[in-house]
């Protein structure tokens, strides 16, 4: 639940769609406190604290840090941010507090960890994750023993993980939060070489890492790339919407616990939810998402995340 980018937050909106998805069984949501400057985390909270039966909410900590580097990271710090993410939710505890990616030398940093040792104690937090850019990164939080989920960008343009990243979550025991499924929408199926993307919109100006991680962006793949492997990818699934093939895929694979798609309006809530009524994918299409990616995708992300 993180607004719109380049756009206003609309919390009428925001409630929408968390009604949309808490009606069609999704008892999961994540966000941040950087998500539209707390209003976000706002807006989850009026609605969660309405809610008959909660759900689980997750946040996150760390990308308010300027400059975001090591130095920034202490303990203190780490218990304001979540004091003050309580506050705009008002919440007494958190079910799970996520570092938001943050620098891979703060993972050689046991004290960090520890912080949240003690807030669990005082009842503040229930869980602690991480949000990593990087499978590396991943595999060095999950050493902490009290880091019980790594959130991390895995789709049909993000193979890497599979190869031993959620082999090992699983054999820690660690749960697996699956973000940019449908890689910025190049898995919808519906943008084209003319399609615009407005100036504050980040599939513009962050497809270079000129703000954040380019990682984030279309999943690292370069435009042009990611819709010939698009095309691809629909012969592959005749007559399903690729956006469900998309999260079939991610849900199917052993070791992901959840997916966090994103929805703008409710709508999107509905759509993503048809991914119930989906078959798991045959042997011959997990193989055939596997070839396009090593034909056309992996040279250009495979290395780097």
């Amino acid at each position: 639940m993180g607004g719109r980018w380049g756009e206003p937050f609309d919390a009428a909106n925001a409630e929408r769609v968390l009604q949309r998805a808490v009606a069609g069984g999704i008892d999961f949501i994540d966000t941040a406190d950087v998500y539209s400057d707390g209003d976000s985390e706002k807006a989850v909270g009026r609605f969660v604290r309405s809610c008959g039966q909660r759900p689980f909410v997750a946040s996150k900590c760390g990308r308010q840090l300027s400059p975001h580097v090591d130095e920034a990271y202490t303990p203190q710090a780490m218990r304001k941010f979540v004091e003050a993410s309580l506050s705009r939710l008002g919440l007494e505890c958190l079910d799970l507090i996520q570092l938001h990616c943050p620098p891979m030398t703060v993972y050689y940093r046991p004290e960090i960890f520890e912080v949240f040792d003690r807030m669990r104690d005082e009842g503040k937090i229930k869980h602690l994750g991480v949000s990593v850019e990087k499978v590396e990164e991943g595999l060095k939080a999950i050493e902490f023993d009290n880091v019980r989920s790594v959130q991390i960008i895995y789709n049909m343009f993000r193979l890497r993980p599979r190869e031993r990243f959620f082999a090992e979550a699983v054999r820690r025991g660690v749960a697996v939060i699956v973000r940019v499924p449908l890689a910025s929408g190049l898995l919808t199926g519906q943008y084209k070489s003319s399609t615009a993307f407005g100036p504050g919109d980040h599939r513009q100006f962050n497809r270079e890492g000129a703000v954040f991680d380019k990682g984030e962006t279309f999943s690292g793949v370069p435009y042009e790339v990611g819709l010939k492997a698009v095309e691809r990818l629909k012969a592959l699934f005749p007559g399903t919407p690729l956006h469900l093939a998309a999260l079939r895929f991610v849900l199917d694979t052993p070791g992901v616990t959840t997916v966090i798609p994103g929805a703008s309006h409710p709508n999107q809530v509905d759509a993503n939810l048809q991914v119930e009524t989906i078959a798991p994918l045959m042997p011959e299409q997990n193989r055939g998402v596997e070839q396009i990616y090593n034909d056309l995708i992996r040279r250009h992300v495979h290395a780097l995340w």
